[in-house]
């Protein structure tokens, strides 16, 4: 099983929405929330930068885009502190995962470092045998990339996993698509957009990851 990070595990994009709404002013452009949600909330930090740059017309190239990732870090670091993110039934639903033997893998468009922020601390920390990042792909979501160097990587460490064996885990309608042009099972829970928008683009849709029996993902 390979999750998604934000919107899946921890309750962070509303973080990710707030930091860039805080520091985007400074930089000529007013976007939304609504506009965060519709446009541009499956890219990762670099991608999304290169959005706004052509969607306001504003120049965010070479040291601007520096200065722009490194504010938008600083401020989602300044949310998370003293908050707990995890998202309520994860952990009792990696438990039963663990139970099972499945193996375990977060893809995501965060960077290692916010992810790290989060699960340090919680009993998750230990929990995945590979996390792949912003940091590990040259393509964001809905792009596969970043699930076929998910699945190569658990296959490097042990065993020989077949695509069609893993199911994906996902909160967004870009991560499922990545999910699906790489021809793994699609999972979508509505922490972020609501269950019928998702379902076109999913093989399960569920309201939170406990609610999903052994049975369910079995029968993937």
């Amino acid at each position: 099983v390979i999750f998604d990070f934000d919107g899946v595990i921890a309750d962070s994009e509303p973080l990710h929405c707030q930091a860039f709404l805080d520091v985007l002013p400074a930089f000529g452009i007013a976007m939304t929330r609504q506009q965060y949600y519709d446009r541009y909330l499956g890219f990762t930090d670099a991608e999304c930068m290169e959005a706004l740059s052509a969607d306001f017309g504003v120049d965010l190239g070479g040291k601007t885009a520096a200065q722009l990732r490194q504010r938008k870090r600083i401020r989602f670091e300044e949310l998370v502190q003293g908050q707990h993110c995890l998202l309520e039934g994860v952990d009792v639903f990696v438990a039963m995962l663990q139970e099972k033997a499945i193996r375990l893998a977060i893809c995501s468009g965060a960077l290692r470092s916010d992810i790290d922020l989060i699960l340090n601390g919680t009993r998750l920390v230990c929990s995945f045998e590979v996390i792949v990042t912003a940091d590990d792909v040259c393509r964001g979501k809905p792009h596969p990339e970043g699930y076929l160097k998910t699945l190569e990587r658990l296959n490097a460490r042990k065993g020989r996993i077949h695509v069609q064996e893993c199911a994906v885990i996902e909160d967004s309608f870009w991560g499922l698509d990545a999910a699906k042009k790489a021809g793994m099972k699609r999972v979508a829970v509505s922490n972020t957009y609501p269950a019928q928008e998702l379902a076109d683009h999913a093989d399960l849709v569920v309201d939170r990851l406990d609610h999903i029996t052994w049975e369910q993902l079995k029968s993937l």
